[in-house]
């Protein structure tokens, strides 16, 4: 019976990809999409998927009638009844809507096996005094290459993690989106998979994330370092905040650190506060520590709570379920896939001709600072919803005859100085009605200050529109 279906399933792939291209190209030019939140997108891919999963079960139990048929038919040497039909009309929608099915279901057994699987509970809270203990040796369950001791200090921060504020929540819901591609990533380059932990404290999962000191994305990497590793920061382009890209380079960067310590809660400190500070927190203690724990009260005063804050956050992660803490929804559609773009191209002439909404194409994309995938001397990657492929590969014409209507600013010759200020790293931004200074700030990464000190505007609730605004990039 196994074998039968398999057949079967394997028979529906083939029908999939030997679909004539011509099919493609008669398939109806779909209507312009309503505009939806990113949830209600969410809401009505998961109905989708389900009603997917009801048509293959509802093949397979055609499947089984059939078998049975045929064995009965076998016994009494009767010719099998055939009063069914099993094939399927495909088209390369289906196809990509039966892909999603299958990435999300591999992600949300993925996600839950790592909980059941490997995550150990050894006992259960009885009162406030029996949560040292009970901390201790739920770390000590976590086996990793990774030394996880636990202190006060330590618990201090998984009180933190483990707090009402929602923050693990919407860790949780993320983590379904990036921790599959930074644990792949991690076991490439031969790194324990609990380092995913880092991104937690480092930006919470947020992939827009900026500090004060410049620092930006999942790893917030500063603009020298992130350039040192090959990441590309431009006025139109920043890989800071690329998923991929960054994580890549995260992964580098720490596998160096830890070939000078040959320490991972020496490796983890240095990734905070820069090989230097550790190298100076080391020589102070005679030039021999065996952890962080040995250098800690030499390390800066932010440093200190980072390695504690990264043992939290791992305890946090694998035992949320002990503190009844829920996973939030994911915010971006989970199950994608990438395509190369080498024409400039601005989202919105993506999310105008296809079904896909425009800020989840931004929550895909965030290392495009402008909307705008700058192609040309080289191609750069647009990351899709699974099930919206095959509608951009057919409509990929459609999508780039757009390119006067969405950049026209940018094609037109008289804006030469904007082109000029991509490679200088300065650009032009003009107001407009209902824009302020804050909003401006966010949109290029920069602060009011900044903007203000770039411009000599003294007030900045007093914009005039139409002012032409200069914004000096990292």
């Amino acid at each position: 019976m196994t074998a039968i279906v398999n057949k079967t399933l394997l028979a529906l792939l083939l029908i999939i990809f030997s679909i004539p291209t011509a099919h493609a190209q008669k398939s109806p030019k779909p209507k312009k999409p309503k505009r939806l939140s990113v949830k209600q997108q969410l809401t009505i891919e998961r109905m989708r998927a389900d009603s997917l999963a009801a048509l293959v079960d509802e093949y397979r139990d055609r499947e089984d009638r059939l078998a049975n048929n045929r064995r009965a038919a076998q016994a009494t040497n009767e010719k099998p009844i055939r009063n069914e039909t099993t094939y399927i009309a495909y088209t390369p929608e289906r196809a990509d809507s039966l892909a999603e099915l299958l990435h999300l279901q591999h992600s949300d057994d993925a996600f839950q096996r790592f909980f059941d699987d490997y995550i150990c509970e050894p006992a259960e809270v009885i009162g406030d005094e029996d949560l040292d203990s009970l901390y201790a040796e739920r770390l000590k369950k976590m086996v990793s290459p990774i030394h996880l001791p636990y202190n006060p200090l330590v618990r201090s921060y998984i009180k933190r993690y483990t707090d009402s504020s929602g923050l693990m929540s919407r860790v949780l819901a993320l983590s379904k989106y990036y921790f599959p591609m930074i644990d792949e990533e991690l076991l490439k380059a031969g790194l324990p998979v609990e380092l995913h932990a880092m991104a937690i404290i480092e930006s919470a999962l947020q992939a827009k994330a900026y500090s004060r000191a410049g620092a930006a994305g999942l790893w917030q990497f500063i603009p020298t370092t992130a350039k040192a590793y090959g990441l590309e920061i431009n006025s139109m382009v920043d890989e800071r905040y690329d998923a991929v890209k960054s994580t890549k380079a995260a992964c580098r960067y720490m596998k160096n650190l830890y070939d000078m310590y040959d320490d991972w809660s020496l490796a983890i400190a240095a990734y905070n506060c820069g090989p230097g500070n550790v190298n100076k927190a080391i020589a102070r203690t005679g030039g021999n520590p065996r952890s962080f724990w040995d250098v800690y009260d030499h390390l800066p005063r932010e440093t200190r709570g980072y390695v504690p804050a990264f043992i939290a956050a791992s305890y946090a992660y694998a035992y949320h379920r002990a503190h009844d803490i829920a996973c939030d929804e994911p915010p971006m559609p989970i199950a994608v896939d990438t395509v190369h773009v080498d024409r400039l191209l601005h989202l919105d002439q993506v999310a105008s001709t296809i079904d896909v909404d425009s800020a989840a194409l931004r929550l895909l994309n965030p290392q495009y600072k402008l909307d705008i995938i700058p192609a040309g001397n080289k191609s750069y990657t647009l990351v899709l919803p699974a099930n919206r492929v095959s509608q951009y590969v057919m409509n990929r014409d459609s999508i780039f005859a757009k390119d006067s209507l969405y950049l026209k600013e940018y094609l037109d010759p008289a804006n030469i100085d904007k082109a000029k200020a991509a490679t200088t790293g300065t650009t032009y931004y003009t107001i407009k009605k209902g824009d302020t200074l804050g909003a401006i700030a966010r949109r290029y990464h920069v602060t009011t200050t900044q903007i203000m000190r770039w411009n000599n505007i003294t007030d900045p609730r007093r914009l005039s529109i139409g002012r032409r605004l200069r914004i000096e990039q990292r």
